[in-house]
């Protein structure tokens, strides 16, 4: 039958629905030895050594680190820091920011596998786990298991361990702002004021629960870190890499048997690197953000290599380039210390440089004027004008010291009301009034200078620029020159 074709039937591709949050599958990490776990597990010790006992220390009769909010002064050992100090904040998140990019540029995510507190608690809390219910299969098995009396138990044994470090943790952190001896007599007596102890349990709650539940996906998914790294990659940066050429293609094969016999590469295809990776991640499959730097693959790895009687580095430290081009280790990290991290390490030294110099030169002297606005200027006598000011002085030093006040820049000019030398404690602020008084210009003082000026200046010439100068009587070199203004009433 003739006649014309059939329309063509529209072909629909299959569409893939992809969620943009995966469901959590709990990731039971397995324990791993090697060079790279011993590095890992000193910086711990290393970083909660420094964070548990840092509040601990005395210096000066006092607690050695202490931010006091209340009094808003920052102890720092020998330094104190008020809020007019507040530039070397600046300067220090700009040294973290240099470090972390320094840091990066070199080798990745270093801050994240051996010092993140994220990594360092949950690496605490893997191991309470471990030692309460058992390594990785005993785990698997009792979270598998119903609900019974000793699974009860253990669980509880557990929760209970972890939440006596997430309460440290948070009394440890409360303890940087609120002196922690007296803190923690407060907290046994059930004496604690409200923001201390919601302080003290917000924080343990979260290290609980960040450290006990959330776990990787505090990298994966709340981190930006994770998301802007890519950033300071480039190809000449050291990696966890797998050698794809010279582990594929994987299998398993007895112990003993050269792989290249067998036509197969060096992995054995054991899945160790993904059982010990807290991410979960499969390191086979090449870079990706979920991974975290710890470097528990290239141990477990190796551990596998060893037993096969293989070379060690199937899984290890390189870069993109010298895997492409086959460079040998001089040329690599010839590579590693490039133009890039040369400009980043010589801006971070000598910031760090300048910083440094700044806090050993610091005058510990700060003076503030400030014009009494409720009284501007007077006649205080017949021929004498009298401003008010508010004169603060802060001994940022914790040396007891006296200064002297003194006032400069009109004729006659003399400082009253004060009673010289000014005493102040160690890291003691204090605000008064001060008289200047002078005698009036149109009493006939000034005379030389009122002839140089002509009637316009001279009718403008109500307000007059002065300096107070503040100075130790103990140090000389411990001086404050302010400028302020003198105002003559018209």
């Amino acid at each position: 039958m003739n006649g014309p074709p059939p329309p063509a039937i529209p072909v629909v591709a299959a569409t893939e629905e992809v969620a943009l949050y995966e469901i959590r599958k709990k990731i039971y990490p397995r324990v791993v030895h090697g060079w790279f776990a011993t590095w890992r597990w000193s910086l711990i010790f290393a970083t909660q050594l420094v964070f548990y006992g840092l509040p601990w220390l005395t210096w000066n009769g006092r607690q050695a680190v202490l931010f006091d909010l209340g009094a808003r002064k920052f102890y720092i050992f020998g330094l104190v820091f008020w809020p007019q100090d507040v530039i070397y904040l600046s300067v220090l998140l700009i040294l973290a920011a240099l470090s972390l990019f320094l840091f990066t540029t070199v080798a990745g995510r270093l801050w994240c596998g051996y010092a993140c507190p994220q990594t360092v608690y949950t690496e605490i809390f893997t191991w309470i786990e471990r030692k309460i219910e058992g390594d990785r299969l005993a785990r698997i098995r009792l979270d598998a298991a119903p609900l019974t009396l000793e699974k009860f138990v253990i669980k509880a044994l557990k929760h209970s361990a972890w939440f006596a470090v997430a309460l440290w943790t948070g009394y440890t952190f409360v303890g940087y702002f609120s002196p922690i001896r007296q803190f923690g007599i407060d907290a046994i007596t059930w004496r604690l004021g409200p923001w201390e102890a919601f302080w003290m349990l917000f924080y343990g709650f979260a290290t609980w629960g960040n450290a006990g539940f959330m776990r990787e996906q505090v990298c994966k998914y709340m981190c930006p870190y994770a998301r802007f790294q890519s950033v300071m990659f480039d190809k000449d940066t050291l990696v966890i890499t797998y050698d794809r050429a010279r582990g594929e293609p994987r299998g398993s094969r007895r112990k003993g048997v050269a792989p290249r016999e067998v036509g197969l590469g060096d992995c054995v295809d054991c899945n160790i690197c993904v059982q010990v990776c807290p991410t979960g991640i499969d390191i086979r499959d090449g870079l990706q953000y979920e991974c975290i730097g710890c470097a528990a693959c290239i141990d477990g790895c190796n551990q596998v290599m060893d037993k096969m009687g293989y070379a060690e580095g199937l899984i290890r430290y390189t870069t993109q380039n010298a895997l492409a081009k086959g460079y040998d280790s001089r040329t690599m990290w010839r590579r590693v210390f490039r133009a890039r991290t040369l400009v980043y390490s010589a801006v971070l030294l000598l910031l760090i440089a300048i910083t440094a110099f700044s806090l050993a030169t610091r005058n510990p002297l700060k003076v503030d004027i400030l014009r009494d606005r409720g009284a501007l200027a007077r006649e205080a006598a017949p021929g004498v004008i009298e401003n008010v000011y508010r004169l603060q002085i802060m001994n940022t030093d914790e040396t007891p010291r006296r200064f002297t006040v003194e006032a400069s820049g009109v004729p006659g000019l003399a400082v009253q009301g004060v009673e010289q030398p000014v005493s102040l404690g160690a890291a003691q602020s204090r605000m008064f009034a001060v008289r200047l008084t002078a005698p009036s210009p149109e009493d006939g003082h000034d005379d030389d200078e009122k002839k140089s000026r002509g009637p316009d200046e001279e009718r403008r010439a109500k307000t007059r620029n002065i300096e107070f100068t503040v100075r130790a009587v103990d140090d000389d070199k411990v001086v404050r020159h302010e400028k302020s203004t003198f105002i003559f009433p018209r």
